[in-house]
């Protein structure tokens, strides 16, 4: 039986699992709108760097997430890494402040 790969949709990655990413957050209204398929480190990344209120109002497309300062910085980190390598994600100081 082969493995089936998946192509995150914000790294371009080839991994082994992807998560659902909802656009806009669920508990902003979002459950039954658009989602994107990211592997699990992008996925983390996104939500260690920004609010669910941040993500509803200002990154609620992939090609908004691909073109934000923070997001690309992350992604020319991430090219150097094969798909299911496992990387520490920590949440940002903002993120952590408003916990």
């Amino acid at each position: 039986m082969a493995n089936t790969l998946y192509i995150c949709d914000l790294c371009g990655r080839e991994v082994s699992n992807v998560t659902e990413h909802h656009l806009i957050p669920k508990q902003l209204g979002g459950r039954k709108m658009n989602t994107a398929t990211l592997c699990a480190t992008c996925h983390k990344q996104i939500h260690a760097l920004y609010t669910n209120k941040y993500l509803s109002t200002r990154l609620y497309t992939i090609d908004l997430l691909k073109n934000d300062v923070k997001i690309k910085r992350y992604l020319k980190f991430i090219s150097n890494y094969p798909g299911d390598y496992d990387i520490c994600i920590k949440k940002s100081k903002d993120i952590r402040r408003q916990a």
